[in-house]
């Protein structure tokens, strides 16, 4: 089962839009950064010299291509990596997916990671490219969750999808009285209304959330819109990530 608590990890988490990392050195983040996931050979520039005896985990939801250039910056570094994928059981945590291993794996690493960081059901929700809203209980169940774009993908699909509504970014507003405003705010009020969806789901079905996991480069926009308290982790998927390592 698990190793030594005390080993140095690189977690590295690979998303459509960043790569992000992070060196662990028992229980606090030595060093961290990202780079833009089309930018995956630079990754080693940041890397601090305490990598070389480091354990390399990551996941990945970019491709094929990015994770061939993960696994080429580690050996350029002597490091090996383990790409993790979604499992039925860990930690705790049951995949209520029919299929486990279709869970994108960023998704369950946040999942563990959530399950561990404290108790009660709870909304496990991502806002990057995509917005993921995902029902854990308090025992660990993750009963499934939904799939959307992100804000900035719901507008940008509106720039290129209509002849008049071109990007321009607004404020967000609960009556907006101008189009950059009416895309903006109704972009963020999308995403809320599927979180509250998948809320309303989970109350029905007994399981009320006590709380919102929140992570995600966009997730500042929708913060201030959320229906209960949200606890903002931008290192969710690296915990995650962590915690799967020391238990393999």
């Amino acid at each position: 089962m698990g190793s030594d608590p005390i080993i140095r990890i690189l977690a590295i988490d690979a998303g459509n839009t960043r790569i992000k990392w992070g060196v662990r050195d028992g229980e606090a983040w030595a060093a961290r950064g990202a780079v833009a996931t089309n930018d995956a050979q630079s990754l080693t520039s940041d890397w601090p010299a305490l990598v070389a005896d480091a354990r390399a985990i990551a996941c990945n939801v970019a491709g094929a291509d990015v994770r061939a250039a993960i696994a080429a910056v580690c050996e350029q570094r002597g490091l090996r990596i383990a790409f993790i994928a979604s499992e039925a059981s860990r930690l705790g945590v049951t995949n209520g997916y029919r299929d486990p291993a279709q869970l994108g794996t960023d998704r369950w690493a946040a999942l563990v990671a959530a399950h561990h960081a404290s108790r009660g059901n709870k909304l496990v929700v991502n806002v990057g490219t995509a917005l993921t809203v995902d029902a854990l209980t308090a025992d660990g169940r993750f009963l499934g969750g939904v799939i959307v774009p992100g804000p900035a993908l719901m507008r940008r699909s509106l720039d290129r999808g209509t002849a008049d509504l071109r990007l321009t970014e607004g404020a967000f507003m609960p009556f907006p009285t101008s189009t950059p405003d009416a895309i903006t705010s109704g972009s963020i009020q999308a995403c809320v209304g599927a979180i509250e969806r998948i809320r309303a789901a989970m109350a029905a079905q007994g399981a009320a959330p006590d709380a919102i996991v929140l992570s995600g480069g966009a997730a500042a926009q929708l913060a201030p819109h959320l229906p209960m308290p949200a606890a903002l982790n931008e290192n969710l998927v690296l915990d995650g990530l962590v915690l799967i390592a020391r238990d393999s």
